[in-house]
């Protein structure tokens, strides 16, 4: 490990700005103009905001919700869509607000009309909610039009106020301020688009500062309301984000953990030396490294959280797969992997057949021409479509029992990963005979005999789950014995769990299993100049996903993305190539087209 960088992974969930710790939640959030919501009050208190708004008008001695004098003609009552409301969750929630009875719930009431009278009605109105007033779960903050701060005092003690950011308050007044506010547009005129300026940075961070000295949580009202400016604001330390879009922060803040990842520890990257890297030269075995699910965003957040830093991106030679199946737009890992190890399209879910169903001649059977040996190992299930598509054929991925028969006579010389064979006991016993069995690749040495299963639970679990260099030893220990055979090999490894990522829209599953790829990657790169006769190929079966990059920092090792899908897209994914041969793998072609360039650079038809 090259270093650790200062942050933690408690950034993920927490800001550290001017020495003060905001965790974010959606009690962070602030439901600007709550009263335009189809439904004002419990859109916002079902997604747990910390902060609602509503504009007051007093109008024939009633209290009306509105944002301006037309809207005063709708006679919409502060009593019904705000005072029953949170008289009914008290209910509800015996005596809070929320059923958590530690969360609060702010609720800014914006005067729109003269400051006295409106606040005096207001009062005389609340007496008669003593359930309200009363409540410890609920803060009830004045902002608008205000009495003069000299004044504040002078209301009850259930009475705070929203103070304004370029007034000074004495101590006395401060007591009866909740927090600050202010027109963002005052300090900026960022929309929310790219990068925040740093100047503006700066004066906002100021400001900032000066609230938090004082003791009070700030916010920005008239601020951009988009997913990169809550990002910033967050960043800021801003403790309200105001938002008109509730949905939106409600999926940003929930989401928050998945969406973010800083890297704990950084790698040095092999020192590349492409010795033999573009020539046509014999070659004589073949690493096949596939990322599952990975696509070119998954590289680059990879290469972001290792402070723009990854093997695989010094490689020269880079082609683009485009991963439809024979059946759909979209593929599955099964008829992508099999297009690897076939050259033909089939259909999703398919494994080692054709559309039709009939088998496929795969690569471990062709390479027997020349004696050379395949080994297969994934960090995750060995009965997985993407290893299977190497060793079995199978209408149905899901048919693992069938591909567990289809292994003990398939020319499979290692396979490594996760695997209970005692749910299949008989059909363990015939792979007992046929191969050495062992539990951990820890047991694998030198002198372990071949053929060999190694069925580690180990390899199932994920890198944060403890997984640790499992792959990076599953790969040292394959080529430490395929390279007592003198015909040479066939060595595909796959980072499986990438995918496990995607699908869950975790971004720090997927980086955390890419960084861990990419180490095996740079472990083949330095095998393949020490032996001069390897060509590597790294790519992805397809993308899972449909990640976007929103933000990150190289020095910090911190990424943040958002997802478009829990599925997989037909994004064409990146194929980098090393070694002799690797020029064969430059352009843009089918998924199909990489067993016809490996059989290619290998000289068998």
């Amino acid at each position: 490990m090259k270093r650790f960088t200062v942050f933690t992974f408690l950034f993920v969930t927490c800001f550290t700005i001017n020495a003060q710790q905001i965790k974010y939640s959606t009690a962070s959030a602030h439901s600007h103009n709550d009263y335009e919501q189809k439904a004002p009050f419990w859109t916002a208190w079902q997604s747990g905001f910390g902060s609602i708004e509503a504009d007051i008008f007093l109008d024939n001695h009633e209290l009306i919700v509105a944002h301006d004098i037309k809207q005063v003609q709708l006679h919409r009552t502060l009593d019904s869509l705000y005072l029953l409301p949170l008289q009914e969750c008290l209910k509800i929630n015996k005596g809070n607000i929320y059923a958590d009875s530690k969360k609060v719930l702010q609720l800014m009431i914006d005067i729109k009309t003269e400051a006295t009278p409106t606040l005096n009605k207001l009062v005389e109105k609340l007496n008669g909610y003593s359930s309200l007033i009363n409540a410890s779960s609920l803060r009830i903050v004045i902002s608008g039009n205000r009495p003069s701060p000299a004044d504040f005092k002078n209301w009850p003690s259930w009475i705070l106020f929203d103070g304004e950011l370029q007034k000074d308050y004495n101590s006395t007044e401060l007591e009866k301020v909740e927090m600050i506010s202010d027109n963002y547009r005052n300090y900026s005129s960022w929309d929310g688009k790219g990068k925040l300026p740093e100047k503006d940075k700066q004066v906002l961070l100021d400001k900032i500062k000066k609230v938090h000295e004082l003791g009070k949580k700030i916010r920005f009202w008239n601020a951009p309301d988009n997913t990169n400016s809550w990002y910033n604001f967050a960043s800021l330390g801003i403790d309200y984000i105001n938002t008109d879009r509730i949905e939106g922060l409600f999926y940003f803040f929930t989401q928050w953990p998945n969406r973010m990842y800083v890297a704990a520890a950084n790698y040095t990257p092999y020192k590349t030396q492409w010795r033999n890297d573009g020539m046509d030269k014999p070659v004589k075995n073949v690493i096949i490294l596939i990322g599952d699910g990975t696509g070119l965003a998954q590289w680059y957040a990879g290469y972001t959280a290792n402070s723009a830093a990854l093997n695989v991106f010094n490689m020269k030679h880079i082609g683009l797969s485009k991963t439809s199946s024979y059946d759909n737009y979209i593929t599955d890992s099964a008829p992508g992997a099999t297009a690897f190890s076939s050259g033909t399209k089939t259909n999703n879910r398919s494994v080692g057949v054709d559309n039709t169903g009939a088998k496929l001649v795969l690569l471990p059977d062709i390479i027997a021409q020349k004696k050379m040996k395949t080994a297969i190992v994934t960090s995750g299930e060995f009965q997985d479509a993407t290893p299977a598509s190497f060793y079995a054929h199978r209408r149905d991925r899901k048919d693992y029992k069938g591909m567990l028969e289809d292994l003990t006579t398939a020319r499979v010389d290692i396979i490594m990963g996760a695997c209970d064979l005692s749910k299949t006991d008989s059909i363990a016993s015939v792979l007992r005979k046929k191969f050495t069995v062992v539990g951990s690749v820890n047991e694998v040495n030198k002198k372990t005999k071949l053929p060999l299963i190694v069925a580690d639970a180990t390899a199932d679990l994920s890198m944060l789950d403890g997984r640790k260099e499992w792959a990076q030893k599953a790969f040292q220990s394959s080529i430490d014995l395929l390279t007592q055979d003198k015909n040479g090999f066939l060595l595909m490894l796959e980072g499986a769990q990438i995918d496990h990522g995607g699908h869950g829209n975790n971004l720090p599953y997927a980086v955390s299993e890419l960084l861990d790829f990419d180490q095996v990657i740079g472990k083949a790169m330095e095998f393949a100049d020490s032996n001069g006769e390897t060509l590597v190929i790294v790519t992805g079966d397809h993308e899972t996903g449909g990640l976007t990059l929103t933000g990150g920092d190289y020095n910090a090792g911190y990424i943040n993305g958002q997802f478009s899908t829990q599925g997989h897209t037909a994004i064409p994914v990146p194929v980098f190539a090393y070694g002799p041969q690797s020029q064969l793998f430059n352009g843009v072609y089918e998924n199909t087209d990489i067993f016809f360039r490996i059989l290619k650079a290998l000289k068998l038809k």
